[in-house]
C-alpha cells in the first residue's frame, strides 16, 4: 500500500494514533480526543469506508488500515502514522480480537484460537509500543511524558470473559502495562483501562450480561463507550499516573 502523504505538523498540537478506532470504543475515543485538542491517526484492519468517513467528520484525523496479526503490517502502520503529523504524543492500543467460548469446554479452546488471540491482543501492543517508542521520546522533549493507553478488559482482572483465552489475553496485557511502565518511564507513561461490558450493537443480544449490570453493578448498567473514552482522557490528562489498570465496570468488581 502506498505510503500516506505527509501532512504539515501541527505546532503545539498533540498526536494520537487510535487502533481499531472506526466503530464502537474506538471511534468514541477518536472523538473524545479530537475533542479535547488532538489530531488523529485512525486505524482498522478492514473498514477502510468507514475510517475514511470519521477522519472527514474529525478534520485533523488521518485514517491508515492495516492488519495487526501481520508484523510487517504493523512496521508500516506506526510508520506511516509517524509521518502523518510529524509527529506521536499517544498511542491507544484499542484493536483487539475476542471469541465467544463455554469456560468449560476445553476442546473448544483450540491451540489456533489461542495463538490467534494472542498476537492480535498481546503481540501486537506490544510491538507497537516498541516501534512507536523512538516518536513517543521525542514527543516527550517537549516537557509532558508521551502517553501509551492499553484497552483491555475487566476480564483480565477477575475470572470472567467471552472466554479462557480471551481473558489470558487480557491478563497477560494488564501485566505488560505494568511492566512497560517500569520500562519506559519516565517519558513514556503506559496505563490500561479495562472496562467491563460496553454496550455497543455486538453486546445487545448478551442478555445475561446485561442483566447482570443491570442487578448487580452499582451504576446499574453496561459501559457506553464513551465512557471507555473519558477513562482514557482521564489517564491522558494526568502527568504523573503510569503503570495503572483502570477498572470501568460501573463498580460491578465491588459485588
Amino acid at each position: 500500500m502506498p505510503l500516506m502523504p505527509v501532512r504539515t505538523p501541527l505546532p503545539n498540537r498533540p498526536v494520537a494514533l487510535v487502533t481499531g478506532s472506526t466503530s464502537g470504543i474506538g471511534a468514541a475515543i477518536a472523538r473524545r480526543l479530537a475533542g479535547d485538542g488532538f489530531a488523529l491517526v485512525l486505524h482498522s484492519r478492514s473498514s477502510a469506508q468507514a475510517g475514511q468517513a470519521l477522519a472527514q467528520e474529525l478534520g485533523a484525523a488521518v485514517y491508515i488500515q492495516a492488519d495487526l496479526a501481520q508484523d510487517a503490517e504493523r512496521v508500516r502502520l506506526v510508520r506511516e502514522a509517524t509521518a502523518a503529523w510529524g509527529r506521536l504524543d499517544v498511542l491507544v492500543n484499542n484493536a483487539g480480537i475476542s471469541q465467544v467460548i463455554a469456560h468449560a469446554d476445553l476442546a473448544a479452546a483450540t491451540p489456533e484460537i489461542w495463538q490467534a488471540m494472542h498476537e492480535v491482543n498481546v503481540i501486537a501492543p506490544f510491538r507497537l509500543v516498541a516501534l512507536a517508542e523512538p516518536a513517543l521520546r521525542d514527543a516527550a522533549h517537549g516537557g509532558r511524558p508521551a502517553c501509551v493507553v492499553n484497552i483491555s478488559s475487566h476480564a483480565g482482572v477477575r475470572p470472567k470473559g467471552a472466554s479462557i483465552p480471551y481473558a489470558a489475553s487480557k491478563a497477560a496485557l494488564n501485566h505488560m502495562t505494568r511492566l512497560l511502565a517500569l520500562s519506559l518511564a519516565p517519558a513514556i507513561r503506559v496505563n490500561a483501562v479495562a472496562p467491563g461490558l460496553v454496550d455497543t450493537p455486538l453486546t445487545q443480544s448478551w442478555v445475561q450480561a446485561q442483566q447482570l449490570w443491570r442487578e448487580r453493578a452499582p451504576m446499574g448498567r453496561a459501559a457506553r463507550p464513551e465512557d471507555v473514552a473519558q477513562a482514557v482522557a482521564l489517564l491522558l490528562a494526568s502527568d504523573y499516573l503510569t503503570g495503572e489498570i483502570l477498572l470501568s465496570d460501573g463498580g460491578l468488581n465491588l459485588t
